[in-house]
């Protein structure tokens, strides 16, 4: 994950919360939105 950039972790984020794929795959894109303190942008995609 850390190969990808934030606009693409952040969209790949917003795919698959509509694709409606597995928790544990949103979950851990989570994880990695938090470590990479991006979940203030995060919040304008729900």
């Amino acid at each position: 994950m850390e190969k990808l950039s934030d606009d693409l972790l952040l969209q790949s984020y917003e795919k698959a919360l509509e694709l409606q794929l597995s928790t544990d795959f949103i979950q851990l894109i989570e994880a990695e939105i938090t470590r990479r303190a991006l979940h203030f942008r995060c919040l304008s995609l729900v």
